[in-house]
């Protein structure tokens, strides 16, 4: 694996992306062009020989000359240090497989996707090149539309692997690839590729696996299906799929003979180009209505979807019921139960929080819990008992953080108001175990009462330990200084009671790892290196997150060793880069949950007006979060979330969006210097999360200018530029407000008490500091002068956070309880004063995870509007969930347990 920095040629290493049977993918730099590139880095058994050389050369001079605007474009091949690579297009988007994950497309998206690749079959099969593995893995879906990628390679991999007899395969994974004579994704193969054909595989071949592919966009199901390699072979050489219309009544009849044709076991019988194909496609596009028998409904609201939803929820729930019943209540039959696969949707006109970190589910496997905001803008913890249809909101629970259960299934703790607390899912008042346990929580729960947290997930130190009935909360875990880590994150207790998993950040990447560690002990074990939150499940596996791909290893918990090979379970996981957190969760008998759209999550920035009038703004649709306006309201400094957090510039007259930094993996809350030319953030470049800055122009790097053992973040210069303000982490793990003197760069604190304050921001004038504290039991709005002394007054009266000053000085605002933008009247001359809160308007606009250190919106210059962050459509991405998921493993890896 290279190392973000490593470079290939010109080609600088930003991230790695993805990897597959074919090599690692990276997201890189051409330092020449100075434009972002993807870069296939091929196996080494393929750049190791001759022939194989001279073979990709030659694979590449053809796919160079596919210009397509539905192919990945090839830029450039290299060889370095027994390296071989392809420089590509780099891509926005998610492949088909993680769309398909949510269900089948609408018709008319189905068809416009099936043209675009038609298309571009046709343009390939004329020059020469077949593709040979068309799946919904090599598919990308972008704003311009779907592009194919790896063309040629699947011929590479071909000439490089040895003949595996089908006696020999492995039984099905899913997305199983056969080596030798078995080339491509079995699913999708076609009848002469599992018959090991090689000379008879043409662009018809590629057709074939064109109609498996269409098929499953419009049905929801693959075309072929077996508990095997072997069944699945079968199934291909001998079975036809039910007509699509069976599956979607409302699918066009010609289209169902257009994919027929496709999926013919004869070559002779298919269609026999791809120009074909896409001239027939686009008959049944536009004559659809005309094609289609039956007869459309009247037209609806949009929230028929979500009925029809709730009553195929319903319809799952029966048999969910019984299955949960068996797996809870039941002895075991004697056979082995199959995996039953359902979806769970957000609450009526509701979203999931946008964040990893909302999913738990009970260890009997009967219910499930996870963090919503309702259509009323309300975010609490929702109970989906899985015999159920809905899920019910639990009452106590708003704003929470990090849910997790205790042994007995019968108590949720979660993370609220800076409280660690626990609530019974009966219902009641919550019952605080820790005061002032910090940002936000993760923990784990044992048979015996103890509960093990880890202070602030997005912070920094060791874990602590608390009993289930409340008191003094006492340290756990010690930070290891020789691998340079700074926070021990996701415990897991092991069935033992005593040992328990978790992951240990480092400020080096490469560091990350899992561990076992002990209550009775000091000493604990390097389990495998992961970034990811591990989770124990009977009858023996290790689940983590690898960038997106959620894995299983085969785990002894009472010796603590791995004891086979990682196996996916489920792809395109979502996860946070930041802290490893990925979105599933698994019961002790054999039910998982987790949640699609791994990595980038779809954002818009808005402008909203003090009424609540919404106009977009012409930025594309990235995973933006904390938008800062310029001074002169011109440019936005923004982070985009990825598998790295990077700082970007909007300008707003110009609508371009370019990148500003490069080092480190994680630069996060961006904060313009009062005259325009640098921009102030946190990074984690030399280790840590300290302050930097760099110029906002581009030119030169980032310069450091604080040093801590602490998490920092920058919130507001002063007017003159010569102070900064700014959220530093202290030693009980609370955040204290600390000023930065840019003269000497010694910082001193502002506000250092027990209490958690943050999001200090200068006032226009620079006399005054207004800040967040949750002295009173919740965050609160509070200003005071600066430097001081002298009092201080509460803005807020029901609780608020995010405060912004107008740049007029006469006016606050913050928002409260369900996402209200709340405004204050002040006056600051010659005394302080504040008004009455007055609601401006609310509205499903995304906060930051922490909106008690920072705003997660910004206010224009005359202060009559405000930029905001818009959730795209993967808030409403449902909650997969797999019932009795260990039998895949078992048919996948026989004698694994």
């Amino acid at each position: 694996m290279l190392t973000p920095s490593t470079k290939l040629g010109p080609y600088e290493i930003i991230s790695q992306i993805g990897a597959g049977g074919m090599g690692e993918v990276y997201k890189a730099r051409d330092t020449r062009l100075d434009r972002v590139v993807a870069i296939k880095v091929l196996p080494a058994h393929l750049a190791d020989r001759p022939d194989l050389r001279e073979r990709f050369e030659r694979e590449a001079r053809t796919i160079a000359g596919l210009n397509h605007p539905h192919i990945c474009t090839l830029y450039d091949i290299g060889q370095q240090d027994g390296i071989a690579f392809l420089v590509m297009e780099y891509l926005e988007g998610e492949t088909l497989a993680m769309r398909l994950m949510k269900g089948p497309l609408p018709i008319e998206q189905a068809l416009q996707y099936a043209i675009e690749i038609s298309d571009a079959l046709d343009k390939a099969h004329r020059n020469g090149a077949t593709h040979r593995d068309i799946k919904p893995g090599n598919i990308m879906l972008t704003k311009s539309g779907t592009k194919l990628l790896d063309f040629g390679l699947a011929k590479l991999k071909q000439d490089a692997s040895p003949t595996v007899p089908v006696s020999q395969l492995p039984t099905l994974s899913p997305n199983p690839t056969v080596e030798g004579t078995i080339l491509g994704t079995l699913q999708y193969m076609a009848p002469e590729q599992v018959e090991g054909k090689v000379d008879e595989i043409d662009g018809r071949t590629d057709i074939f696996s064109f109609g498996a592919v269409v098929y499953e966009m419009v049905s929801g199901k693959k075309a072929f299906e077996g508990k095997s390699s072997v069944s699945l072979m079968g199934a291909i050489l001998k079975d036809n799929p039910p007509p699509i219309s069976s599956l979607q009544p409302m699918t066009p009849p010609a289209l169902d003979r257009v994919v027929k044709r496709c999926l013919a076991k004869d070559p002779e019988d298919r269609w026999q180009t791809a120009r074909d194909l896409e001239v027939e496609l686009k008959w049944v596009a536009e004559g659809s209505s005309q094609a289609s028998a039956p007869v459309p409904p009247p037209a609806v609201p949009q929230r028929k979807s979500r009925q029809w939803i709730a009553w195929a929820s319903l319809a799952a729930a029966v048999l969910v019921a019984v299955l949960v019943a068996s797996l809870t209540y039941f002895r075991p039959a004697p056979a082995a139960v199959a995996a039953v696969r359902f979806s769970i949707g957000p609450p009526e006109n509701g979203v999931f929080k946008p964040f990893p970190d909302f999913l738990s589910i009970s260890p009997d496997g009967s219910n499930l819990a996870f963090v919503a905001v309702d259509s009323v803008n309300k975010q609490q913890l929702w109970i989906r008992a899985l015999d159920s249809p809905a899920a019910q909101p639990l009452a106590g629970t708003e704003n929470p953080i990090e849910p997790f259960w205790s042994s007995d299934s019968r108590f949720l703790a979660l993370n609220a108001e800076g409280k660690l607390k626990k609530i019974a899912v009966s219902g009641g008042p919550a019952q605080t175990l820790v005061e002032n346990s910090g940002n936000g929580v993760s923990g784990t729960w044992s048979r015996d009462g103890v509960v093990v947290f880890a202070q602030g997930a997005g912070g920094i130190g060791g874990m602590q330990r608390v009993s289930a009935a409340g008191g003094a909360a006492t340290p756990l875990t010690t930070l290891d200084a020789t691998r340079q880590e700074n926070a021990h994150l996701w415990p897991h207790f092991l069935p033992d009671g005593n040992h328990f998993l978790y992951f240990a950040r480092s400020t080096k990447p490469e560091n990350n790892a899992i561990f076992a560690g002990s209550l009775d002990s000091k000493e604990r074990k390097l389990l495998l290196n992961a970034s990811s939150n591990p989770v124990y499940v009977p009858p023996g596996y290790l689940l983590f997150n690898r960038q997106g791909t959620l894995m299983a290893q085969p785990f002894d918990a009472g010796r603590l060793e791995m004891t086979g090979e990682a196996v996916p379970v489920a792809e395109g996981v979502q996860f946070n880069a930041v802290n490893g957190r990925a979105a599933f969760a698994a019961s002790e008998n054999g039910v998982l949950a987790y949640r699609g759209g791994g990595g980038a999550t779809p954002r818009t920035l808005v402008w909203v007006s003090r009424n609540g009038t919404e106009q977009p703004v012409a930025a594309p649709v990235r995973s933006y979060v904390n938008p800062r306006l310029s001074l002169d309201g011109r440019r936005v400094a923004v982070t985009l979330e990825a598998q790295e957090d990077q700082i970007w510039l909007y300008d707003l007259a110009r609508e371009t969006l370019t990148r500003l930094t490069f080092e480190g993996t994680s630069n996060d809350v961006p904060v313009w210097t009062p005259d325009g030319k640098r921009i102030t953030f946190y990074s984690n470049k030399e280790g840590g999360n300290n302050l930097f800055w760099q110029m906002a122009d581009g030119t030169g790097g980032l310069e450091r200018l604080s040093t801590s053992d602490y998490g920092e973040q920058p919130r507001s210069w002063s007017p003159d530029g010569r102070l900064l303000a700014f959220n530093r982490g202290s030693l009980n793990m609370q955040r204290d407000i600390w000023v930065l003197q840019l003269d000497d760069r010694k910082a001193q604190p502002f506000l250092q008490t027990r209490f958690t304050e943050g999001a200090a921001e200068f006032s226009p004038d620079g006399r005054w500091l207004v800040y967040v504290s949750d002295e009173s039991g919740r965050p609160e709005i509070y200003v005071q002068p600066y430097p001081g002394p002298g009092g201080k007054w509460q803005i807020s009266t029901e609780g608020g956070t995010e405060p912004v000053w107008n740049r007029n000085g006469r006016e606050l605002f913050f928002r409260s309880g369900n996402n209200k933008m709340m405004a204050v009247e002040v006056t600051t001359q010659p005394a302080f004063a504040a008004g009455r809160p007055r609601m401006l308007f609310e509205g499903p606009y995304l906060q930051p995870p922490f909106p008690q250190m920072n705003p997660g919106y910004d206010v224009s210059p005359d202060g009559q509007r405000f930029l905001m962050v818009k959730q795209g459509e993967q808030a409403a991405t449902p909650i997969s969930v797999v019932l009795n998921w260990p039998e895949d493993l078992k048919r996948r890896a026989p004698g694994k347990q």
